[in-house]
Order: C-alpha cells, then structure tokens, then sequence
C-alpha cells in the first residue's frame, strides 16, 4: 500500500516515525498516514531501533523507508530518521498514534499562511484512555494553548505531532532520553524562530502506557522517567537515568469504576505534575 500521494525526489513533508518492536502498532499509524492528502506529496521513514521483531517488515510492505538505528534510544532513532529525511518540513510521531484524515494538510496550512514559522506542534489524545488520562490531557494542553496565546511561547509539545522546517533544525541531542525529543526539541527551534501550537490539531495516541495505573504514570513515568530523567540527563550531559521500560502488549480496556480516595490524590499530583511541565518548559524549552 503507498503511504499517501506517491514521494517526489524532494517531498514537501517527511514523516519520521521510531519504532523499537512496534508490529503490533504500526500498521494503523502507516495505513493512517497513507490517507493523508498534502500538495507537494510525503514520504514516510521507520527507523528501526534494534527491533527484533517484524517491524522492519511491515513498514516495508505499507511503502515506508526503514532506517535501522541499532543505538538504544529515542532520540538516537529520530535522529537517524531524521538524518534520513528527504522532505522540507519534517514531521515527529510515534508508531502507536494514528492521525485525522487533514492532520497534514492543516500542519502545511499553518506553515504557508505563515512563512515565518519555523515549526508546528500540537497535542496528543488519548485512545480509550482511562477518566484521569482525559483530564491530564486537557489540563496539560489547555494549560500550553492558554500561554501561548498569551506569551507566544510554546512550553510543551508531544512528540507525537511535532513538524518543523529541515533547515530550522539542529538536531536531536542524542544525550538525553524522554524530554529530549520535546522540551529539548523546542528548546533548540525557539532560538531558530517562531513556533505556532495548535490545539484544535491533535494526534490520537495509544494508552497502553495508562495500563500501568494513575499512580505509576505520576510517579514511575512523568517524576521519575521524564522530569527528573531530563533534568539529570541534561545535566550531566549524557545518559544517568535511562527510558521507561517498553510496553509492547495489546491494550485491554479495563472496567470503568467511580475514581476513589487514592485516585482523586493520584489525580491532585497529576494536576501538580502539569504545573512543573509548564514550570519547567519555561525554564528549560
């Protein structure tokens, strides 16, 4: 299957997508972006971070270029991806997220309208995501949409749904594990140029992650993981602290049950938790 419009030697966009043993998930995400419709075509690249699994197979057979990156990491894999880019504006997702049918032509309708711009980014949503996971969501990017219109400083972005210009871009410090490919990202484009965020623009993520539960997701994943990964790793100027662990299973939707004491204090340090990223994006993005 061709993943969208047939790629020119030069597209105008260039999807870059990791995948470390993604087979489950990324078919969707490629059959996703093959219905994307942009003037001037796209390609998309997998790269392929030491997947043992049949990654490489299924990117290959929906038209995708693979680039194997067998450095463990992240921002090794958007990297290579991103070395590997052929288009003008390039664009960051993941392998668990699926898109609206104009999530790029709206993408390249802000970069036209606005030649300035060095860079688009958005929110994510999650998919069957748990009640806390909707309310994190909406807390975080309400809060990034709410000062950016009023500073036109961007704090945070997914790295699910970041796009910006080739030329504008440095690249991924290759030091740093979660934030690094966010916070660090926007942190680098800012000194470029202007950055626009769209809220009404997200991209539609898995929540297998969510699985875990309310209080590892606060505590084990945003504190530990990302907050303080970042700021160590950063630090430090290279790995201290490593990524979270992988999870590769299929979701399975639990039942729904009324939140309790401990889910509301979870929740509390979620919205505690949103309050740093904003903090810290102002600080360190």
């Amino acid at each position: 299957m061709p993943t969208g419009p047939r790629s020119s030697p030069s597209p105008r966009f260039s999807v870059v997508v990791p995948a470390v043993n993604e087979e489950l998930y990324l078919g969707p995400c490629l059959d996703s972006l093959a219905e994307q419709r942009v003037a001037g075509g796209l390609e998309v690249v997998v790269a392929a971070n030491n997947s043992s699994d049949g990654t490489a197979a299924v990117a290959g057979a929906r038209g995708a270029r693979v680039v194997a990156e067998p450095r463990p990491g992240v921002c090794w894999a958007r990297q290579a991806g991103t070395e590997a880019a052929r288009g003008e504006i390039v664009v960051s997702t993941d392998a668990d997220t699926t898109f609206t049918p104009t999530w790029l032509a709206r993408i390249d309708e802000r970069f036209r309208a606005d030649p300035g711009l060095v860079a688009v980014a958005g929110p994510c949503r999650f998919v069957d995501a748990p009640w806390w996971g909707r309310i994190y969501t909406t807390l975080l990017f309400g809060a990034v949409h709410l000062v950016h219109r009023l500073t036109g400083r961007v704090l945070y972005a997914s790295a699910t749904n970041i796009a910006f210009r080739r030329e504008a871009f440095e690249g991924y410090d290759t030091s740093l594990t979660q934030g690094g490919d966010e916070l660090a990202v926007l942190r680098q484009l800012r000194r470029r140029g202007r950055i626009a965020f769209d809220l009404g623009n997200p991209t539609l993520t898995s929540s297998r992650r969510l699985r875990r539960g309310l209080v590892y997701n606060v505590f084990v994943t945003c504190f530990y993981y990302y907050l303080l990964g970042y700021a160590v790793n950063r630090l430090a100027g290279r790995q201290l602290l490593g990524t979270a662990p992988e999870i590769r299973e299929r979701p399975i939707l639990a039942a729904a049950r009324r939140p309790g004491v401990r889910a509301w204090a979870g929740m509390l340090a979620a919205v505690v938790g949103v309050a740093v990223f904003v903090r810290l994006g102002w600080d360190m993005a």
